[in-house]
Formats: C-alpha cells, sequence, structure tokens
C-alpha cells in the first residue's frame, strides 16, 4: 500500500512538469508573434538632426539586438530547462519503472511467500492428518492386541481349569483303581493261600510216587548215558558245523540290531514333512571307527524319493557319532552298511 502511494506521488509530478513544459512552449510563440507593430507617424514639417536621426536609429538597433539577444537567451534557458525536464521525466519514468519492477518483484516474492505459505498449512495439515491417521491406527492394534491378550488369558485360564479337572479326575480315578487293585491282591493272596494248601496237600501226595519214579529214570539215564558215550566222539564234527552257524547268525543279526539303531537316531533327526508319508530312501553309510563310535565319512543315495534323501541327508549329518557293537566281527560289517529311511 505504502508503494502503491509512492508511484501515485511520482506520476502527479511527472504530469506537472509535462504541464509546465506545453505552457512555456506556449507562451513563448505568443510573445513571439504579438509584437506590437510601430504606428504611422504624422508627416510634419519639421526639421530633423542628422545627428538625432542616427543616435535614435543605433538606439533602436541596439534595443532590437538587445530584445534579440534576450529573446536568444531566454529561449537557451526554455531548450535548456525543457532538456532538463525531459531528463527529469525520464529519471522519472525510470525511477517509477523500477519501483513498478520492486512493486512486482515484491508481489511476485509475496504470492511465493503465500504460496510456500499455503504449502507448509497443507503439508502441516497432511501430516496431521498422517499423525492421526498413525495414532489411530496404533490404538487400533493396541486395543486388538488387548483384546487378543484377554482372549489369551481366558484360554490359558479355561485350559489351566480343564487341566485341574482332569487331575482331580484322573487322582479319583487313580485312587479307585488303587482301591481296586488292593481288593483283587488280597483276593488274589487269598486264592494263593488255598492254591498252596492244596498244592502242598497234594505234592505230599506225590512226592513217594516221585521218588519211586525218580529211582526208575536213574535207572534208565544210567542206561541211555551208556549208549550215549558212543555217539559223542561221532557227533563231534556235526557239532562244530552247527556252532559255526551259530556264530554267523549271530554276527548277522548284531548288524542288523544296530543298522535299526542307527536308522532310528537319523529319523530322530529328520525334519517330518507330510509330503514323506509313504515314501522312503535307501542310503549307503561309510563309516570309520574313531575311539569307542564310528564317524560318518561319506555318505551316497541309493534310491527313493528325492526330497526324502535330501532331508535324510541333512538328518545324517547332525548325528555326531553312531555307537559301536561289542563285536569286531560286526564292526568291520558296519563299516559299509546299506540304510532304508522311511518316516512312520
Amino acid at each position: 500500500m505504502k508503494q502503491d502511494k509512492k508511484f501515485m506521488k511520482s506520476l502527479a509530478i511527472s504530469l506537472a512538469v509535462h504541464l509546465l513544459l506545453v505552457i512555456a512552449l506556449i507562451w513563448g510563440t505568443k510573445f513571439n508573434m504579438s509584437k506590437p507593430e510601430p504606428k504611422p507617424n504624422m508627416v510634419e514639417a519639421v526639421v530633423i538632426d542628422p545627428n538625432v536621426i542616427h543616435q535614435q536609429a543605433r538606439q533602436i538597433r541596439q534595443q532590437r539586438e538587445a530584445a534579440a539577444k534576450a529573446e536568444q537567451e531566454r529561449i537557451r534557458k526554455l531548450r535548456q530547462h525543457t532538456e532538463q525536464l525531459e531528463k527529469n521525466r525520464k529519471a522519472e519514468e525510470k525511477r517509477i519503472r523500477r519501483l513498478a519492477e520492486q512493486k512486482a518483484q515484491a508481489e511476485k516474492k509475496a504470492r511465493e511467500a503465500e504460496k510456500q505459505r499455503q504449502l507448509k498449512e497443507r503439508q502441516r495439515k497432511e501430516e496431521e492428518k498422517r499423525a492421526s491417521a498413525a495414532k489411530a491406527e496404533r490404538l487400533k492394534k493396541e486395543q486388538a492386541a488387548k483384546k487378543a491378550e484377554a482372549e489369551r488369558a481366558a484360554k490359558v485360564k479355561a485350559a489351566a481349569e480343564a487341566k485341574k479337572k482332569a487331575a482331580k479326575a484322573e487322582a479319583d480315578r487313580l485312587a479307585k483303581e488303587k482301591a481296586a487293585k488292593a481288593a483283587a491282591e488280597k483276593a488274589r493272596q487269598a486264592e494263593q493261600k488255598k492254591l498252596a494248601e492244596q498244592k502242598a496237600a497234594k505234592e505230599a501226595a506225590e512226592k513217594a510216587k516221585r521218588e519211586k519214579a525218580h529211582l526208575a529214570q536213574l535207572e534208565k539215564e544210567r542206561k541211555e548215558k551208556e549208549a550215549a558215550l558212543n555217539d559223542i566222539f561221532s557227533g563231534l564234527e556235526a557239532e562244530a558245523a552247527s556252532n559255526s552257524s551259530a556264530r554267523n547268525r549271530a554276527i548277522t543279526d548284531e548288524v542288523s540290531r544296530m543298522g535299526e539303531v542307527y536308522k532310528q537316531m537319523i529319523q530322530r533327526e529328520l525334519l517330518l514333512d507330510d509330503s514323506f508319508k509313504g515314501k522312503e530312501c535307501k542310503v549307503n553309510l561309510r563309516l570309520i571307527q574313531a575311539g569307542s563310535t564310528f564317524m560318518v565319512s561319506d555318505l551316497r543315495t541309493l534310491s527313493g524319493d528325492s526330497s526324502l534323501c535330501r532331508a535324510a541327508k541333512t538328518a545324517v549329518s547332525k548325528v555326531a557319532s553312531f555307537p559301536l557293537p561289542k563285536d569286531k566281527a560286526a564292526i568291520e560289517k558296519l563299516k559299509n552298511i546299506n540304510l532304508t529311511v522311511a518316516p512312520e
């Protein structure tokens, strides 16, 4: 508003200067055009002194020269004044333009500042909106968490009460079962006592009969031993062959038993998956003795489901070591063993 007042004041001064310049030009022109015409003199028959005439003519000439010089000086000053006024006008116009530019720049800056203020205001409102939304979301999550915690606590409480009731019911059942067992044991002991008495009476009656039969049996055995002595040496060779076969069966059984132990150790480390049901994987283990245990030196998959075989390899790597059997022959056979992993 202050800049607008300065602009109007400058414009008024410029107009006034131009108006004065126009008036001065018109006044000078009018002055030149309105010189008084000499009035005709009445001719009188008088005697005129030539010197007087020359003097008057000189005075008139001097007056005209002075008037012309004064007019030239006036025109020079007027022109100078006009030029100064023009310079002042141009300077004023330049100042006015500069003020207009400054005003435009100030207005532009004001508009930019207003835009920035509005932008910041929008950003502030948007930030407040986001903060409000975030707060609402946080409160919503907190309420949901509290609700979930309350539900979980209720479930835990219900489970604890159910467990307490189940424990009481189990205690009652065990007490009843214990009482029933005690009654059954008492009845069993009574029955055993009765049977023992009956058995003692029966054994007393049969003892004499057994004594007699025993003597007859001893005689029979003596005769049989005599007959058997004749067959002992002939049966030694057959017995040796039988012992060798039994030894081989014992080694095979021990290898089979330890293989089952190894398989159970692997399957305990196996990450079970529903897709493994009904599937199997056959692997070959190369084992080396390390003190009192076996360590895996090599592992190969022979056949089976690829996913299960990968899981089986991982499970084998988790087993630190495998136990050794006591039989040295079984140890040698277990150093190269095939196992079939089949999740139950």
